[in-house]
């Protein structure tokens, strides 16, 4: 069984939460943990499905939630199962002739055929879709629950509603979890709780003293350490279910940090004459509506927990303009002038610019020419002009406290204790889906990227 928990950090897990877990607790007491080095870019998707698959972002044609379409400036698609060519751990038991049940593993709408049973994931467009395999599962899932959550909007300013339905959707999601455990055959369970990234992305400064709008004695200061309470509970429940001869593991896709910022991309390259527009923006506006002049621009940005950088480039981008022969010359001249950017303050982010090239050994879908880690990824990419600044102290996309970073959890419990226990060292996302399908005594595909962990 996997227990996928979205963006669990180390840092509570291990040290600060410890003493208030005593599901995890025990995991980590009698079994083998450590920090989880994630996929670049560290976010879901890619990340289950490099966690999944065993093989990186790059061999995936993953590179965030979003991609674009055919080299076009403005028009984009969202990654769905459909764009997950590689097969995943599920596929390789069904391969040996052993059952699965899935439940909110990104990405996973629309559900794919499988041995077994399917719940899809957050990005399910809305609970009247064919969200189940088979269909007649949905059926189920909506005599026990109601309407199915797969999901909430994070990004609002009433807090108090979003915490009601966080627990709401949680609830739903773990008496779903416990009847599919209970009334369909499976030899291998995985579920993602996606509440977990989203609470931090909406109460982190509530909750983290170091976060630059946090305020000592806020209503909602304790938030954080009672979901993970709640979540730990649900957590025992599903153990004690799959008894004594369950094989568990915890992990997670990422960790969190609070926000500082956002950092206006666009602008920026617009000010050092990379991005040019034919007259100036009319206030604040995605880089889909403003006037940009493709015709004298030669690169551009979006936004998100990281950087992506486009180059214009003749015969590949429809209107290009950087010649084939400037490409690598004015890659590196970004990537020096990004390094050096400063913050508000003056001081110099600690910024990380890659090729895609220095990533990943092959490269599918279409590749951002450049990947920029904004001061170590405490900064966000904000990709909307006509600000007034380079630095905005929110998102631009809405409420938004916390940021990823590049290590979660990972824990591997018997409860029959065959398993070599104490800390593991250097374990990464790619490490997962080889390390389950040997303890599981099945074959690890040679073209899997990660080795066993033990």
């Amino acid at each position: 069984m996997v227990v996928g928990l979205d963006a669990a950090p180390p840092e509570l897990v291990f040290h600060k939460f410890r003493d208030i877990l005593p599901n995890l607790g025990e995991m980590l007491d009698r079994g083998a943990y450590g920090e989880l080095e994630s996929c670049h870019p560290p976010i879901t998707i890619p990340a289950w499905a490099v966690l999944a698959t065993g093989k990186n972002p790059g061999k995936l044609g993953l590179y965030g939630f979003r991609y674009r379409r055919n080299f076009s400036y403005t028009e984009q698609g969202i990654a769905t199962s459909l764009s997950v060519r590689e097969p995943a751990l599920w596929e390789v038991f069904s391969d040996q002739g052993h059952s699965s049940c899935l439940v909110g593993v990104p990405p996973s709408y629309p559900p794919r055929p499988l041995n077994g049973n399917m719940i899809s994931c957050f990005i399910t467009p809305s609970a009247e879709k064919a969200y189940t395999y088979p269909l007649g599962l949905k059926r189920e899932v909506e005599r026990l629950v109601g309407r199915y959550l797969f999901d909430v909007e994070f990004r609002v300013e009433d807090r108090e509603r979003l915490l009601r339905r966080l627990y709401e959707m949680t609830e739903k999601r773990f008496r779903v979890l416990n009847y599919l455990m209970e009334h369909k055959k499976w030899d291998f369970f995985m579920f993602v709780e996606i509440g977990l990234d989203r609470l931090h992305h909406a109460f982190w400064k509530f909750f983290d003293p170091q976060h630059p709008k946090y305020e000592a004695g806020n209503s909602f200061e304790g938030v954080i350490e009672d979901y993970y309470k709640y979540l730990d509970l649900k957590v025992g429940e599903m153990l004690k279910t799959a008894g004594k001869d369950t094989l568990t593991f915890a992990v997670s896709d990422h960790g969190v940090k609070g926000m500082k910022g956002a950092f206006c991309i666009n602008q920026w390259l617009a000010e050092e004459g990379y991005l040019t527009f034919t007259h100036p923006p009319g206030g604040v506006v995605d880089l889909e509506e403003a006037p940009v002049d493709w015709e004298k621009t030669l690169a551009w940005g979006w936004g998100g927990y990281y950087a992506r950088i486009f180059l214009n480039v003749k015969g590949r981008e429809p209107r290009g303009v950087v010649d084939p022969g400037d490409y690598e010359s004015l890659r590196d001249e970004l990537a020096g002038k990004l390094s050096e950017l400063r913050d508000p303050e003056g001081r110099r982010m600690r910024n990380r610019v890659f090729k895609p090239q220095q990533l990943y050994p092959e490269l599918h879908g279409e590749p951002p020419d450049l990947l920029v880690y904004l001061d170590d990824l405490y900064w966000r990419s904000a990709g909307t002009v006509g600000h007034g600044s380079l630095y905005l102290s929110e998102n631009d996309k809405g409420p938004d406290d916390a940021v990823h970073s590049m290590h979660g959890i990972y824990i591997a419990y018997d409860p029959q204790e065959t398993l070599k226990k104490g800390r593991v060292e250097k374990a990464r996302l790619l490490d997962v889906a080889p390390t389950i399908l040997h303890l599981a005594g099945l074959p690890v595909p040679e073209d899997m990227e990660g080795r066993v962990l033990e």
